[in-house]
C-alpha cells in the first residue's frame, strides 16, 4: 500500500478529531488543523507521524490552489475596479513600513544586510489563504469591509511576485537592477489583460453553449479543470500557481454558473485546504520555538502590533471611515505562504542564515493562531477607542473620508487623455497577444508544413500565416486606431483650449503610429520589412477602405459578446442601484434555509423592512425569479431572496434567513409512530364500508398504510377501496390506541 494512503488516514483523522474539539471550544477550526498537524510532525513522538512528507506537500499546494479558487470566485473584477485605489494604496504603505520595521529588527537582532533585506520583505506580504479561511469560519465572506480586504491581498500578491524577482536579481549581482523589475511588472500586466480579455470573451460563451447538458458533476469537473489549466499556464510563464487559480476564479464569478461553481468545489476546497493547513502545523519545531524564543516574539509582535496599524493607515488614506479602516487593518496581523517562498529563495541562492526558515515559520504559526481573535477584536476596539478619540480628529477623518467620495468635476482634456490610453493599452495587449500566438505557434507549423525538398521552409507558408494574422489583427489594429475618436469632441477640446493640441494631437498620433507599428510587426516576422512592408501596406489600407464597414461591424459583433459576457451575472439583478447609492446601498442573495424562522411564513408576517431595514426586491424560486413579490408571498426553504440595503442591516437579516442546524445530524432513532394490527371480522363497524367512508383517519388520527386479503398484500391502499371480511389492516398512528375497540 502506498505511503500516502496511510498519511491521508492520520492526517484526516486527526483533523477531524482535533477540529471538533475546536468546534466545541468554539474557537476556529483553521487553529485546530495546525494543532492538528503539530501532532502529527516530526517533532511530536508520541503520535503516529506523516512518512512521505514529499506527497503531503503537494496535496497542500493543491489546498493553496483551491482555497485561491474560491476566493476569486467570490471576487468581481467590479469589485476590484471599485476598491482597486483602496488595495492599492493600502498594499503599498503597509509594503513601505514592514519593510522598514523588518529591516529595523533585523538590525537590532545583529543580522546581516541581506537578512535584514529578506526578513523586510518576508515581513511586508499577509498570508490570503489564512484570511479566506478566518473569514470563513467566522462567517464575514459577505460582510462589506472583506471586498477592501481582497483588494489589497490581490495587490499584495501581484507585489510579492515582483518581489521575487527583485530579491533574486539582488541575490545574483548583489544590485538592484530597476530594468528588471520594470519588465517583469509590464510582463504581469500584460499577462492579467490578456487572460482577463480573452477568459472573459471565451469561458462564459463556452459554459453558455454546455449549459444544456450540463449537470452539478460534469459543471465541477469542467470549472476544476479550468482552473488548473489556467494554474498551469500561470506556472508556464513564470507566476505562482495561486494566482493562476485566482484569476479562473475572477473571470468565472462574472458568470452566472458563478453560485453554483463556488457551492459544488467547496467540499473538495474545504478537503484539500485542510491538508494545507495541516501540513503548516507539521512544521513546527518545539527545539526553534525554544533556542530562538527571543527573536520569534519580537518579531511577532512586530507583525502583529505594526502590520495591522499600517494596513488600519492604508485604508485611511485610501478614504475609508475609520471604523472600516480598523475592520480591514485588524485582518493584516500575520505573514504566510509567500514569506516561505522569500525565505526558501534566500537559502537556495546561499545569501542568508539558514536558521532564519525556521524562525520565519514559527512566526507565521504564531500569527497565524492571533490573526481569528484580532479579526474578531476588530468591532471590540473601535467600539472601546472611538468615543476616547479628540472631537477634532474625528472631525478630520470624516471629513477626509467623506472628501474622498465626492467625485470632482474632471476637465475634459483628462476623461480624452483616460480613455484614449485605456484603449492603447487594452487593444495593444490583445494585438500584441495575437502576434506573439502568430510567431510561437502559426509560423512554425507552417514553415515545418511547406517546405522544399532540401528542408527549408517556403515563401508560401509566411504568406499565408502573415494574411491569416493580418486579417485576426484588422478588427483590434482599427480598435487602436480610431476607437474612443469623436471628431465632433475632439474639434471641441480643440477650439476650447489653447494648450489642447499639445495634449491631443500627439495621442491621435501615438494611435496611428501604433497600428502602422503592429503592421509592421506582422510584416517583420514573416517576409522581409523593407521589401514586404509597402507592398502589403498598401493592399491592407485598400482592403480596410473597402471593408471598413465589415471591419467594424465585426469588431463591433466581438466587444457586445464581451460586454454581454462581462455583465451576465450582474444582469441576473434585478435592477442596478445608481452610482449616487452604491456607497450606502448594495444587493445581495441571501439563500433561506429550512432552519431558518421565516420560512414558511408571508412576507407580510416577517416584519424586513421594520425589523432589518431592508427591501425585498426579488425572489427566485426553482430557477425562476419573482420580481417585487407580493406582501402574500410566502417565504419557502430554498428561496434566494434579493434585498436591498447597507452593510450592517444585511449583515443582521443573513444571520436569521441562512440559518445552519446546531447539529448536522439529528439522531430520530425512537419510533414517534405506533404501528397496530387490526382483523376485519362480520361484526366489525368497517365492514362493507370504504375507507373514505369510514373516515378512519379523522376519527382515529391514523393512516393506512396496508391491507393483507387472500395472501394478497394492497400497499397503501386507495379511498375507495372497501373493507372484507377477514382483512388485516394494518395502519399507524403516533396515538396509543386501544386496538379493541375497533373491533366493537
Amino acid at each position: 500500500m502506498p505511503p500516502l494512503f496511510l498519511d491521508l488516514a492520520i492526517i484526516l483523522v486527526t483533523a477531524g478529531v482535533i477540529t471538533v474539539v475546536f468546534k466545541w471550544l468554539k474557537q476556529p477550526l483553521v487553529l485546530g488543523y495546525i494543532v492538528a498537524g503539530f501532532f502529527i510532525g516530526p517533532y511530536f513522538p508520541w503520535f503516529p507521524a506523516v512518512k512521505d512528507a514529499a506527497n503531503v506537500h503537494v496535496w497542500s499546494d493543491i489546498g493553496i490552489v483551491f482555497l485561491m479558487f474560491a476566493l476569486g470566485l467570490e471576487f468581481s473584477i467590479k469589485k476590484l475596479k471599485k476598491v482597486g485605489a483602496t488595495g492599492a494604496i493600502t498594499a503599498l504603505t503597509e509594503l513601505a513600513i514592514m519593510f522598514l520595521i523588518g529591516s529595523s529588527l533585523g538590525r537590532i537582532l545583529g543580522w546581516d544586510s541581506m537578512d535584514c533585506i529578506f526578513l523586510g520583505c518576508m515581513l511586508s506580504i499577509s498570508s490570503t489563504t489564512i484570511i479566506i479561511k478566518s473569514f470563513d469560519d467566522l462567517k464575514l465572506k459577505q460582510q462589506k469591509f472583506t471586498s477592501s480586504v481582497t483588494a489589497v491581498l490581490v495587490v499584495e500578491d501581484l507585489i510579492a511576485v515582483l518581489l521575487l524577482v527583485l530579491l533574486s536579481t539582488i541575490s545574483v549581482s548583489r544590485n538592484f537592477d530597476g530594468g528588471e523589475l520594470a519588465l517583469s511588472l509590464v510582463k504581469l500586466v500584460f499577462f492579467l489583460i490578456v487572460w482577463f480579455i480573452f477568459g472573459i470573451f471565451l469561458i462564459p460563451t463556452f459554459l453558455r453553449w454546455m449549459r444544456r447538458y450540463m449537470t452539478e458533476e460534469t459543471l465541477c469537473v469542467v470549472a476544476v479543470g479550468l482552473c488548473f489549466m489556467m494554474v498551469v499556464f500561470a506556472s508556464y510563464v513564470g507566476f505562482s500557481t495561486a494566482l493562476g487559480a485566482f484569476v479562473m476564479g475572477a473571470i468565472l464569478a462574472e458568470t452566472i454558473e458563478a453560485d453554483v461553481i463556488h457551492r459544488v468545489i467547496t467540499p473538495l476546497k474545504n478537503l484539500f485546504g485542510a491538508v494545507f493547513f495541516v501540513s503548516v502545523g507539521m512544521l513546527v519545531d518545539p527545539e526553534i520555538l525554544v533556542e530562538y524564543l527571543v527573536p520569534i516574539l519580537v518579531i511577532a509582535a512586530a507583525v502583529i502590533i505594526f502590520k495591522s496599524s499600517s494596513a488600519t493607515l492604508g485604508v485611511i488614506l485610501s478614504g475609508k471611515p475609520l471604523r472600516s479602516a480598523v475592520q480591514c487593518g485588524f485582518c493584516f496581523c500575520q505573514i504566510g505562504e509567500f514569506s516561505f517562498i522569500i525565505a526558501g529563495l534566500g537559502l537556495s541562492f546561499g545569501v542568508i542564515n539558514s536558521d532564519i526558515y525556521p524562525i520565519i515559520v514559527s512566526v507565521s504559526i504564531v500569527t497565524t493562531f492571533v490573526t481569528p481573535y484580532m479579526i474578531k477584536a476588530a468591532n471590540p476596539f473601535f467600539s472601546f477607542v472611538e468615543p476616547k478619540l479628540p472631537v477634532r480628529l474625528k472631525e478630520a477623518l470624516e471629513k477626509y473620508s467623506n472628501s474622498a467620495k465626492q467625485t470632482s468635476q474632471k476637465v475634459s482634456v483628462r476623461l480624452f487623455l483616460k480613455k484614449q490610453f485605456s484603449s492603447i493599452l487594452i487593444y495593444g495587449v490583445i494585438n500584441t497577444a495575437i502576434i506573439l500566438l502568430s510567431y510561437t505557434l502559426l509560423k512554425p507549423f507552417l514553415n515545418s508544413f511547406f517546405v522544399d525538398e532540401f528542408g527549408e521552409p517556403l515563401f508560401v507558408g509566411n504568406l499565408i500565416g502573415l494574411v491569416i494574422t493580418l486579417l485576426a489583427i484588422t478588427p483590434f489594429v482599427w480598435a487602436v486606431a480610431v476607437r474612443n475618436v469623436n471628431r465632433q469632441k475632439i474639434r471641441m477640446l480643440l477650439e476650447s483650449k489653447e494648450y489642447s493640441q499639445a495634449v491631443v494631437i500627439p495621442v491621435l498620433l501615438l494611435r496611428y503610429f501604433l497600428a502602422l507599428f503592429f503592421i509592421g510587426l506582422v510584416i517583420g516576422q514573416y517576409i522581409h520589412l523593407a521589401v514586404g512592408f509597402l507592398i502589403i501596406l498598401v493592399i491592407f489600407i485598400a482592403l480596410m477602405v473597402v471593408f471598413s464597414r465589415k471591419t467594424i461591424s465585426f469588431y463591433q459583433r466581438i466587444e457586445d459578446q464581451f460586454i454581454s459576457n462581462f455583465n451576465s451575472r450582474q444582469a441576473q439583478q434585478s435592477f442596478k442601484i445608481p452610482t449616487l447609492l452604491e456607497n450606502n446601498f448594495y444587493l445581495e442573495r441571501i439563500p433561506v434555509t429550512q432552519y431558518s424562522p421565516f420560512a414558511g411564513r408571508k412576507l407580510m408576517e416577517t416584519n424586513f423592512r421594520e425589523d432589518y431595514g431592508v427591501n425585498v426586491v426579488s425572489i427566485e424560486r426553482a430557477g425562476i425569479v419573482h420580481d417585487l413579490p407580493s406582501k402574500d408571498t410566502l417565504v419557502m426553504p430554498g428561496d434566494r431572496l434579493s434585498v436591498m440595503g447597507n452593510e450592517d442591516q444585511i449583515s443582521h437579516l443573513r444571520t436569521v434567513l441562512d440559518v445552519e442546524p446546531d447539529m448536522l445530524i439529528h439522531d430520530h432513532s425512537d419510533n414517534e409512530l405506533n404501528i397496530y394490527r387490526l382483523v376485519v371480522n362480520d361484526g366489525s363497524p368497517f365492514l362493507g364500508l370504504t375507507i373514505s367512508e369510514s373516515k378512519f383517519s379523522q376519527h382515529y388520527n391514523a393512516m393506512i398504510i396496508a391491507i393483507e386479503r387472500a395472501g394478497q398484500q394492497i400497499l397503501n391502499p386507495r379511498s375507495y377501496t372497501k373493507f372484507m371480511t377477514d382483512d388485516v389492516v394494518w395502519f399507524v398512528s403516533p396515538d396509543e390506541l386501544d386496538i379493541h375497540k375497533f373491533t366493537r
